[in-house]
């Protein structure tokens, strides 16, 4: 989707790990490894956005892993929080604010890549994401020297994906 407004775009990231490792796709347009995700559309919350990029770049149902908040009050919904926030900017005068999420697959499904927008999709595992060509963003320093690259890379929240979600229950698997 092309950027919405002129300064600053909303968009979602979607971590999703299964069985110790997380879902990449190789990005057509960037050129790098990147976790599913896109624009925020204008008639979209971040939970369905990231719940339609999931299944439009991978074809997996997915469900979101986070803190849903109680809410009582009349005509609101509480959304499930992302795990990180970020804005980074994409060129002079436009920035994205990312909304980061982590994601289960949510049922048995076959894993497929959105040849219109990604040249690969590939779940990793850790000892994989020093060996993407092109490398992950931090991934390959990240394993030889985790003091050197800072806390916010692609590689850094993937390994903690992997590393902090509990096993999904024995009923769902994915295939690829």
């Amino acid at each position: 989707m092309a950027h919405i407004h002129e300064k600053i775009d909303f968009t979602v990231a979607i971590f999703v790990v299964d069985a110790g490792r997380v879902l990449l796709v190789l990005h057509r347009k960037l050129k790098k490894w990147l976790p599913l995700g896109g624009h925020i559309e204008l008639d979209e919350d971040p939970e369905i956005a990231a719940l339609r990029e999931a299944r439009e770049e991978s074809g997996l149902e997915v469900t979101l892993v986070g803190e849903r908040p109680p809410t009582t009050e009349p005509g609101t919904r509480a959304l499930i929080a992302p795990r990180f926030l970020d804005i980074h900017r994409i060129h002079e005068t436009h920035e994205h604010i990312g909304m980061i999420y982590w994601a289960r697959p949510s049922g048995r499904g076959e894993v497929r890549c959105a040849v219109e927008e990604h040249h690969d999709i590939r779940w990793c595992g850790r000892e994989d994401l020093d060996r993407l060509d092109p490398p992950l963003n931090g991934g390959g320093e990240l394993l030889q020297r985790p003091e050197a690259v800072p806390p916010d890379g692609a590689a850094q929240r993937g390994i903690e994906a992997i590393e902090i979600l509990p096993p999904a229950p024995p009923d769902v698997m994915v295939l690829l």
